[in-house]
């Protein structure tokens, strides 16, 4: 757009631009509310509004398909002539290409497509993947139901990186927090509408059509979710270039740095936070991928009961996530808070498996567990991982989460085929029960090192405190003398505090990430004073 075409724009919506490139507003605030124009001007809180509305259906699509083979468990089941192994498989193919593009995802928004056209080619994934996942039911063949996850699970991932750079790009300083926290609300809701949605449709289609036709269509439906995403990419793409040339801003990235060589230099607690990353979350996610045939077959529920009890963690989620987010935040003791989520977890499995207790008490119990502990436990990362390396370590963990889901979805179908549910309950159970001890093992660890892991947030500040007028004096006396010839590259590379980022994970998760957001690294900058 030129000098030109901007004057208009600018003239009618009374804005100019002084010196600095910043603009300043000649209108009244009644004007500001009422005017058209404030719909038009990238600067102002209404058009950001309407930029957010995109941005938050940009990924309700990809969370909404995601759950598809979960909502119609039975009828796949039964329409594709399949074993329940061969089932979970289908969680397990969108798994494996994110073991890679973990590491790779931001890169290519970065340094390769650019935010707008990474946005539309995931997007482009997400809606090609659940063709072919339609496609291949509705011609019987099953393979291509696994090649079309697998292209989903190629997009799924990478659209959360880009949705989560437009939101800082638009948000910050402004409104991050709350931002963050209607992205998960959204994609929580997506997959809460698939599983009260998807049944219904079935049962619709199934008067017109039978078996695998009728749920080729079924799932061709569901495919508008990704369509409606795609044009969401386009529109947010428009609308951040035309911002982009208004307001000469420059480009955002994802601030994501990934430097596999950083591997060997992380500390057992990191290691110890991955193999609780893993043990817990292959007892959820797997767990209500196969949870509505259980909860029929056990409980006696109907599909579309089965389907509502089945989604109450992800509804649970969205509410609870960015409330237990400020409790953690306001109380530390990070590695309390992830204790008490295994074991209240672990008790939620166990009604579930050795009782017959309404399981919407469990279900409920485990969505509040669940919510609670993905706030602790990524923020940890943070504290024993230096802030440059933190790209490459929340990189690693989350490859090595989607690792453990996709050979755990498996595992879970063979199990039921060969034992039964109440064996895959066991299962579960032991993997709770190697996060329980691998946590405390890390209280252990944590306590001999005199770790940050379990602190008050008033301790961490103190901590902090004393460790800025140290490097304070250390600068001084380096100042003085005029040589930094003893200064290390492990003096500069200290493991940061819980002052500083905690990726972009934490945005998909809910927890409250701090008013001192500096996206301009996508990290927090370090806090030097109290904050306003």
């Amino acid at each position: 757009m030129t000098e030109e075409e901007r004057t208009p724009l600018l003239s009618e919506t009374r804005v100019s631009v002084n010196v600095s490139g910043s603009y300043s507003d000649d209108s009244t605030n009644e004007d500001r509310c009422c005017s058209v124009a404030s719909f038009r001007d990238p600067t102002r809180a209404m058009h950001r509004f309407i930029v957010l509305f995109f941005m938050c259906f940009l990924g309700f699509g990809s969370y909404f398909c995601y759950d598809n083979p979960g909502a119609l468990q039975s009828q796949i089941i039964e329409d594709m002539d399949i074993t329940t192994s061969q089932f979970a498989a289908l969680y397990a193919w969108y798994s494996w290409p994110n073991v890679v593009l973990c590491f790779f995802g931001g890169f290519l928004i970065d340094r390769v497509f650019g935010i707008r056209l990474g946005a539309i080619i995931f997007s482009l994934f997400i809606l090609a993947g659940q063709f072919v996942f339609a496609v291949g039911a509705l011609v019987n063949k099953f393979w291509v139901m696994e090649a079309g996850r697998f292209v989903f699970g190629i997009g799924g991932e990478s659209l959360a990186v880009a949705q989560n750079t437009y939101a800082v790009s638009w948000f910050k300083g402004k409104e991050l927090n709350m931002v963050f926290g209607l992205q998960l609300s959204f994609a929580r809701v997506g997959s809460t509408v698939n599983f009260n949605v998807m049944q219904p449709i079935y049962k619709w289609i199934d008067k017109s059509y039978e078996g695998y036709e009728c749920l080729g269509i079924v799932l061709f439906v569901a495919s508008v979710s990704c369509l409606l995403s795609l044009i969401c990419a386009f529109v947010l793409g428009f609308l951040d270039w035309r911002a982009e040339k208004i307001l000469k801003k420059a480009s955002v990235g994802t601030g994501e740095t990934i430097s596999l060589t950083d591997v060997k230099d992380f500390p057992l607690s990191f290691w110890l936070l991955t193999v609780i990353c893993i043990a817990y979350y292959v007892a959820i996610f797997p767990f209500i991928g196969l949870g509505s045939v259980f909860f029929e077959k056990k409980f006696g529920f109907t599909s579309t009961g089965a389907n509502a009890v089945d989604s109450i963690v992800y509804v649970i989620s969205a509410i609870a996530s960015p409330l237990f987010g400020i409790l953690v935040d306001r109380t530390g003791r990070n590695l309390m808070w992830v204790l008490i989520s295994v074991v209240v977890t672990l008790g939620a499995h166990m009604l579930l498996a050795f009782s017959f207790l309404n399981p919407w008490i469990a279900m409920v119990v485990m969505g509040n567990s669940y919510s609670l502990l993905a706030c602790a436990l990524w923020p940890m990362v943070a504290l024993v991982v230096p802030e440059h390396q933190l790209g490459t370590a929340y990189g690693l963990m989350q490859s090595v989460q989607n690792l453990g889901l996709g050979v755990i979805a498996m595992v879970s179908g063979i199990i039921v085929d060969m034992k039964g549910y109440l064996f895959l309950e066991t299962f579960y159970l032991a993997w709770l029960s190697v996060a329980l001890i691998t946590t405390i093992i890390l209280f252990c660890v944590n306590s001999r090192t005199n770790g940050p892991l379990n602190l008050t947030v008033n301790e961490r500040n103190r901590r902090e405190e004393r460790k800025m007028a140290a490097e304070f004096l250390e600068r001084e006396k380096l100042a003085i003398s005029g040589s930094t010839a003893e200064v290390t590259p492990q003096d500069l590379l200290r493991s940061q505090s819980d002052f500083h980022l905690r990726n972009r994970y934490l945005s998909r998760i809910g927890a409250k990430l701090p008013a001192h957001f500096d996206i301009s690294t996508c990290a927090l900058m370090h806090r030097t004073g109290p904050t306003t």
